[in-house]
This record gives structure tokens, sequence and C-alpha cells, in this order.
């Protein structure tokens, strides 16, 4: 077999290819432990100041007003 002009483009074009997903497999991987890492330190964070993941990220405020409002402090609820 002779390699014509089509088939090392074919070939080129496969094998950027498959560097892209081998890119996007360790890029994925990272992210998703990246995310892993910072559930774990926001329960170990929970865990030793009393306050939960949403108050450290600053909607404390957001989850109040629902608890207030499911359990009818507030005149009004949206």
């Amino acid at each position: 077999m002779t390699n014509t002009p089509a088939n090392d483009q074919w070939l080129q074009h496969r094998a950027q290819e498959l560097i892209l997903i081998d890119q996007l497999k360790r890029v994925e991987r990272f992210n998703g432990r990246a995310a892993m890492l910072g559930i774990v330190i926001g329960i170990a964070t929970e865990a030793l100041t009393g306050a939960g993941i949403a108050h450290q990220i600053g909607l404390g405020a957001l989850v109040d007003g629902y608890a207030a409002c499911r359990t009818q402090f507030l005149p009004f609820c949206f």
C-alpha cells in the first residue's frame, strides 16, 4: 500500500483527534478531582466551624431566607 496525499491527510487528522481526546480526558479527570477535593474541604470546614457550605461561599442569607419562608416566619414567600 502506498501513501497517497489523501491517506496522509486522513492519518494526520486522525492523529490530531486522538491527541485532543487524550487531552480532554486528562482535563476532565483533573476537574473531577478538583471538584471532589473542594467538596471534601467544604464538608471538613462545616464539621469544624458549624457553618454550612452555602454560608461558606456567601449564600447564607439566601438559605436562611428560604428556611424562614418554609417555617412561616415571613408573612410572604417568593
